[in-house]
């Protein structure tokens, strides 16, 4: 299986519970997370993409540490699985 195969999932999983996952992209700005996951209720969350198995370049985990330090919350994910788990638990937050 490869990324695409998982972002596809969690572009679907969101759109189906009413939410958008917008392709984020910061110009000059390396190691942002991937997407930016809008759910119902003012819930939203970054969200790494990743191949299974595969893990957050050093990079790309500094930039989650600043992001979870102003509050936001950062999820690493490579699998179909954990999709729905993770789009779940923003819903829930």
């Amino acid at each position: 299986m490869k990324e695409k195969t998982v972002e596809r999932t969690l572009v679907k999983t969101v759109k189906g519970k009413g939410g958008i996952a917008f392709k984020f992209i910061s110009p000059g700005y390396d190691g942002v997370p991937d997407r930016l996951v809008l759910l119902p209720g003012k819930r939203m969350a970054f969200v790494e993409l990743k191949a299974p198995g595969q893990k957050m370049r050093p990079l790309q985990i500094r930039r989650k540490k600043q992001l979870e330090n102003l509050g936001f919350t950062v999820y690493c994910v490579d699998s179909t699985e954990e999709v729905e788990r993770i789009v779940n638990e923003i819903l829930s937050a």
